[in-house]
């Protein structure tokens, strides 16, 4: 299979819900969009330190495991991590390497905003 790899086939916006910093991601998280990722979290995480970080991972397509270790390289930085993961491309991913039991999974956006507000 070939794929084309073009950074464009992501966005990654941010945006804020009070002291919690919350990051979307759509479309594929691989070793070439992974760094546009870090790059968000970098700048938003250099300007007010959240209380909490959720990354939403809602819709996307494709998980490396590049884009694995941006989550754990995010959880270590922060500590307080809450990730959004409701598909077999990104849930079956994190819960085959174990990060199911590292990090905050969560079906839906309210869910992880009530579990790092509390």
């Amino acid at each position: 299979m070939n794929r084309n790899h073009d950074t464009r086939s992501v966005e990654v916006t941010t945006a804020r819900d009070g002291s919690v910093l919350i990051v979307s991601v759509r479309g594929d998280l691989d070793l070439d969009s992974t760094p546009m990722l870090t790059a968000a979290l970098d700048r938003a995480l250099s300007q007010t330190m959240p209380s909490a970080v959720i990354v939403d991972l809602t819709e996307v397509a494709f998980l490396s495991s590049t884009g694995m270790t941006a989550l754990i390289d995010t959880h270590r930085r922060i500590g307080a991590l809450a990730v959004v993961s409701n598909g077999p491309a990104t849930t079956r991913p994190l819960m085959l390497v174990g990060l199911d039991e590292m990090l905050s999974l969560h079906a839906d956006l309210d869910t992880a905003l009530a579990a790092v507000s509390s």
